[in-house]
């Protein structure tokens, strides 16, 4: 029998590498993303160069994979891009990179696996968003709202495909021990800002929580358990559980409470 197939995108480090890993283990066939791959193979991952902002790239890859297995059973969209900075000053250049990579690559990658999946008559695709996006978080407001267009998307695509039987959901991580860090954009800390005070400190502790975050194994056994779900629900969230409970709180909360109990955390 024909192993399923999966695409990882932003497979070479961090969650895309320990899913795909994993993914190898558990009988998969593999093929990750990197936008300039060190490796043909690895781990169990055969390695496809692609770029999420360049459509010709994401063509290539799609076609390489087809002419090797002549299907995608799986599509997971990890490849992404951290910012930080207060939104009065992050670059509008640095906000339109961050929605190519973490909004529209995601589409460019879906819209070219679609009709493969289609012809299958099924497939699933799996979109790797995040806590953030749940809620507008101070000095992460673009990531949040990259990831959390992501997820409203993810729920207007589910239904559109279901005729398909192409299934879709979002698995949502809060703070990982990855190199997100230091890959992330990082808007300056300009020395006469009236807000440098706050992002300094914020800065610090998002760093801190990276390093202090939960193994990239966690997020791995996860998409593992969804990818075997027959209907899988439209979003999971793996991280602590505040940061978890945060989320549930949001829809419970009247508004000014809930933003004051963020401010708080924040020490803003």
């Amino acid at each position: 029998m024909q192993k399923k197939v999966v695409l990882i995108t932003g497979a070479s480090s961090g969650i895309g590498k320990a899913i795909g890993e994993y993914l190898h283990d558990k009988g998969y066939k593999v093929y990750g993303s990197s936008r300039n791959p060190k490796h043909k193979e690895l781990n169990g991952i055969h390695f496809v160069s692609l770029d999420v902002t360049k459509s010709e790239t994401i063509t290539a890859a799609v076609d390489f994979i087809m002419q090797k297995e002549n299907r995608i059973d799986f599509l997971i969209n990890n490849a992404g891009k951290g910012i930080t900075g207060a939104l009065e000053e992050t670059p509008e250049e640095e906000i339109r990179h961050n929605f190519e990579v973490n909004y529209l690559g995601v589409l460019r990658v879906i819209k070219a696996v679609l009709p493969i999946m289609r012809k299958q008559r099924s497939g699933m695709i799996i979109n790797i968003t995040s806590i953030a996006g749940y809620m507008g978080l101070p000095f992460r407001g673009i990531y949040s709202a990259t990831k959390g267009a992501l997820e409203l998307t993810t729920e207007a695509y589910r239904m559109e495909l279901k005729p398909f039987n192409i299934k879709m959901t979002n698995v949502a991580p809060g703070d990982f021990a990855t190199n997100i860090a230091t890959g992330r954009y990082h808007t300056p800390v300009y020395e006469d800002s009236p807000y440098k005070e706050l992002y300094e400190r914020s800065l610090k502790e998002m760093d801190e929580g990276v390093a202090n975050g939960l193994p990239p194994i966690r997020m791995a056994k996860k998409v593992y358990r969804v990818m075997r779900r027959k209907n899988p629900s439209i979003h999971y969230k793996v991280g602590e559980p505040l940061q978890k409970i945060s989320i549930a709180l949001k829809h419970i909360l009247p508004d000014k409470l809930y933003e004051r109990l963020l401010m708080n955390y924040y020490k803003l």
